[in-house]
């Protein structure tokens, strides 16, 4: 008699039946494709969105990466998420909180004109330690495509590029107006670079603030002395 085979070959992710093993193996269904992809950049920084949004907004704090892949947003998430990773947003987590606090619509997170007025109140919110590290990573960024002296940045730099930088937070008035190459690198700029970056470094809201922190003020100058900026 022939020997029936009982063998139940069932899909844990969306229990789907299969007659064959190798039917399975092969089978790959939209759950299943989110735990594969579980450990890719823009999926995780889409859960801490999830997570984030559901204990700010909601006071809910178990939220779990199975709750994530089974949420109906869950594509919205890692749409934004992917979308951070791809414009390499400055702070992501103050981003994020940013977005719930001010209600942005979960379909407007990845607009470029939400990202930029996070980003334009960020920059003079942040304490200057982030602000310079960041313009140190950038520099060394460009010491390596150019082979130039990493401290010579704001010095040689292609200034439509440095223009680039600021309005996308890599540089901001933390440095730009605490050292010598920073300031000359500003007087530098035409009429139409200038009004391009005018609201990132607007002279009077930096003159407060940097009056208003001299402490901050004084380790930036130092930090980026040191560098040899």
């Amino acid at each position: 008699m022939e020997k029936i085979d009982t063998v139940v070959h069932q899909c844990s992710y969306c229990n789907k039946i299969f007659k064959k093993e190798s039917s399975l193996v092969v089978h790959v269904c939209e759950p299943k494709r989110r735990y594969q992809q579980r450990n890719d950049v823009g999926v995780q920084i889409g859960l801490q969105a999830y997570i984030q949004f559901y204990r700010q907004a909601q006071g809910q704090t178990s939220k779990t990466f199975d709750d994530f892949v089974k949420s109906p947003y869950y594509r919205a998430f890692v749409k934004f998420g992917k979308h951070c990773h791809e414009i390499k947003a400055v702070n992501i987590e103050q981003f994020i909180k940013w977005l719930i606090q001010t209600n942005q619509k979960i379909d407007h997170w990845c607009r470029d004109s939400v990202y930029t007025k996070y980003l334009l109140k960020h920059v003079f919110e942040e304490n200057s330690i982030d602000a310079v590290a960041r313009a140190l990573k950038t520099s060394l960024k460009w010491q390596t495509k150019t082979g130039s002296p990493a401290e010579d940045y704001l010095r040689y730099g292609n200034r439509n590029a440095i223009v680039y930088a600021i309005t996308t937070g890599r540089v901001t008035g933390w440095v730009l107006y605490n050292c010598e190459s920073g300031q000359k690198m500003l007087e530098s700029l035409n009429t139409e670079q200038l009004a391009i970056v005018w609201d990132w470094v607007d002279p009077d809201q930096w003159t407060k603030k940097l009056k208003d922190y001299p402490d901050d003020c004084q380790e930036a100058k130092s930090l980026l002395q040191e560098a040899g900026w």
